[in-house]
């Protein structure tokens, strides 16, 4: 989205506030180390969006199997390029995917669950300053989705000085 848009990406909550689903919010927002629940929000949009597209091409293989069949195709395709499914799922499975599915392909968390960083916010800061790269590009954003072939190019860029082993903030090793 253009920085000048004037539509959010995301959808605020109907009840402001309830304190389950707020502690849940919290819960989510330092487990994976987001700046604030609006990323968390763009993400529930984003899973929303997913569940809605799905349904739909559930409702249209009831008519014309066949274009719903393609479209259903490359929807999936896409899913599983992003690893947020299975190779063998299908578009039933997308209705049940859960939030974290998600947060997982998050430049952010995988920088963090490869060993790159100590924290997720940790992470998110390598990733902000530029120090991280996925494959042979420089990437400032910490939402970026990952691909799974991508995953295993994530690391620090050569240029870093955190890419020396024994930078004081490296990541210990477990």
């Amino acid at each position: 989205m253009p920085l000048g848009s004037k539509t959010k990406a995301y959808e605020t909550p109907n009840h402001p506030f309830q304190g389950e689903r707020i502690s849940s919010e919290h819960d989510l927002v330092g487990r994976y180390g987001l700046r604030n629940k609006e990323e968390l929000w763009r993400a529930q949009s984003e899973l929303r969006s997913f569940r809605r597209e799905a349904r739909e091409l559930l409702g249209r293989t009831q008519g014309d199997a066949d274009a719903a069949g393609r479209e259903g195709e490359e929807f999936l395709a896409r899913l599983k390029r992003y690893g947020i499914l299975d190779d063998t799922d299908g578009l039933d499975d997308i209705l049940s995917l859960e939030i974290n599915d998600v947060l997982e392909r998050r430049l952010q968390t995988i920088a963090y669950r490869r060993g790159l960083a100590n924290t997720p916010q940790q992470a998110r800061q390598f990733i902000v300053h530029g120090h991280v790269v996925v494959g042979d590009r420089r990437v400032s954003v910490p939402s970026y989705k990952v691909e799974v072939d991508e995953e295993e190019t994530v690391e620090f860029d050569e240029t870093s000085p955190l890419a020396d082993e024994l930078h004081p903030e490296r990541a210990e090793e477990q």
